[in-house]
């Protein structure tokens, strides 16, 4: 939620009569620092042996610890449902560009099953059956430890090292990364205008949102 959104809300929760009501508050990064941390898969060694496929310990703790400390729903749910309605489109709604949400759902997928991709796969699938890790492809080494608990075990960071290493020893995320952008490339030059138009409606909703800020 913007802050001129926010400060929309609170100013309606006020006249409502809930003048302590406060927005939720930002929450800290938790996990992957970099889009290729979440996009690829873990590739940080010093991680690993720390904490396998779980994020770092103390980013999980202020992570917590910011949502504990939330208060924005300590108020009359019917209140701030309508003061969230109605504050809905007083100012500028700045989202991700529809088709650029496509193309990168679309590019992720296609990418794993080009050759390079697929090639690279192989020899990371084959380094980890040498360490005893039977896994085809990389992120299904990080999915059989997704079950949902905070404890991680030695397994986890043994395999998150092996997995690491195996990485950096084939070059998976350069290679994956280069295989999805030039599917990328290819899907913007199919789409450049609609591309430049929703470029220009975002640029416009931003500056809505800045003079919107500049009169507050």
């Amino acid at each position: 939620m913007s802050s001129s959104s926010d400060d929309a809300i609170k100013q309606c929760m006020a006249d409502a009569g809930f003048p302590d009501w406060k927005p939720a508050p930002d929450l800290p990064t938790v996990g992957g620092a970099t889009l290729t941390d979440w996009r690829y898969g873990i590739h940080d060694l010093t991680r690993a042996k720390r904490s396998g496929y779980h994020p770092d310990p103390e980013q999980q703790a202020a992570y917590e610890a910011a949502l504990a400390s939330d208060e924005s729903m300590n108020a009359d749910q019917d209140t701030l449902r309508g003061c969230a309605s109605q504050t809905d489109g007083t100012g500028a709604s700045v989202r991700q560009s529809p088709l650029v949400s496509q193309i990168s759902g679309s590019s992720y997928q296609q990418s794993t099953e080009t050759a390079a991709a697929k090639k690279v796969f192989a020899l990371w699938s084959a380094c980890m059956k040498a360490k005893g890790y039977i896994y085809r492809e990389p992120l299904d080494a990080s999915d059989h430890f997704s079950t949902g608990s905070d404890q991680i075990s030695e397994a986890e960071k043994q395999t998150a090292v092996a997995d690491v290493e195996c990485r950096d020893q084939y070059h998976v995320e350069k290679t994956w990364f280069e295989a999805e952008a030039a599917i990328q490339q290819k899907a913007i030059a199919g789409h450049l205008d609609d591309l430049k138009r929703q470029k220009a409606a975002i640029k416009s909703a931003v500056a809505k949102a800045r003079s919107q800020e500049a009169v507050r």
